[in-house]
């Protein structure tokens, strides 16, 4: 009988022992996960922003604007969401219709793929810039005038970015045009009337000539 015990007595020392040591490894390895995220932590670069919102200032139309967003926040949802800013239209969202053209330091950029905490220290010019005061730019006008719209969605983005072409070759080609505004799309299909728009606009703003 007592031959029989002794096995019995080691077997349960034995799992006593694992149960023990799986205990004490667990209480281990969350002491050296602790201490891991604890050093990354302290390593982590002093300016990262978030998760939750985060003051930040815009100048826009050449005038500064504060709020707060989320790091994750396109500059298209910060102007229509946050400042009431509507021009700038949302439709494909990926950066290819061009709906959303505003000028960021006189480039043409798309806002639905441009961080709001990437535009501070920018100029930002939206479709609200080139419409305010008495006399709308001359690119507003043209579009007026030669019916260069339809159903008007996509239009803010084509002045804009039309604004922006003007900016940089104040004297286009037909070509030019068409490679200028070759990143926005008009499902409505006025592209007669937009090029005629901007070669007016063109030479009105080069004095008439």
């Amino acid at each position: 009988m007592s031959s029989n015990r002794q096995p019995d007595k080691e077997q349960k020392d034995k799992q006593a022992f694992s149960r023990r040591g799986f205990i004490q490894g667990i209480g281990a390895g969350g002491a050296i996960g602790t201490g891991i995220l604890e050093r990354e932590a302290q390593a982590a670069p002093a300016g990262v922003m978030g998760p939750g919102e985060i003051p930040i200032t815009l100048t826009i139309n050449g005038k500064p604007r504060q709020l707060s967003v989320e790091p994750r926040v396109t500059l298209l949802d910060a102007l229509r969401d946050r400042l009431d800013m509507t021009g700038a239209k949302r439709v494909c969202d990926r950066g290819t219709c061009g709906s959303c053209t505003v000028l960021m330091d006189g480039k043409v950029v798309y806002a639905c793929s441009v961080l709001a905490v990437d535009a501070q220290g920018r100029q930002i010019q939206t479709i609200e810039g080139l419409t305010a005061g008495a006399r709308p730019h001359p690119v507003v006008t043209a579009f007026v005038n030669h019916d260069a719209q339809q159903c008007g969605f996509c239009t803010p983005g084509f002045v804009v970015a039309t604004a922006g072409l003007l900016q940089r070759n104040p004297n286009p080609t037909p070509r030019q045009v068409d490679e200028g505004l070759g990143g926005n799309l008009c499902r409505c299909g006025t592209y007669v009337g937009m090029k005629k728009a901007v070669m007016d606009a063109a030479k009105q703003m080069r004095g008439g000539k």
